[in-house]
């Protein structure tokens, strides 16, 4: 499995809309072909700041797939008024899993 994780910094006191309008895009990620997760979470530190983790069977799921289809532009017109900065987003796999 391979996780994006982006890292997405929004307009300062956005949060609770943001959050809103997230959780309005759940039904986009659980239709997208090979996502089998998808959470965000706040940074504590930087209130501001938040993580969007989510998992997809192959990376070409994300990049061609989602990032393809109309779903993500739904994504985008839902979320992307909030952003402060471009979101910066990087994939990951599970090299060494210690305990879950």
């Amino acid at each position: 499995m391979i996780y994006e994780i982006a890292e997405i910094t929004i307009q300062p006191t956005t949060n609770k809309a943001f959050e809103a309008a997230v959780a309005q895009a759940v039904p986009l990620f659980q239709r997208a072909r090979g996502c089998v997760s998808m959470r965000i979470d706040r940074t504590i530190e930087r209130p501001d700041v938040y993580r969007l983790v989510i998992g997809w069977q192959t990376l070409e799921d994300h990049t061609v797939h989602f990032r393809g289809s109309d779903d993500f532009q739904a994504w985008r017109a839902l979320v992307g008024g909030f952003f402060a900065a471009p979101p910066v987003v990087e994939h990951t796999e599970t090299v060494v899993m210690g305990f879950v």
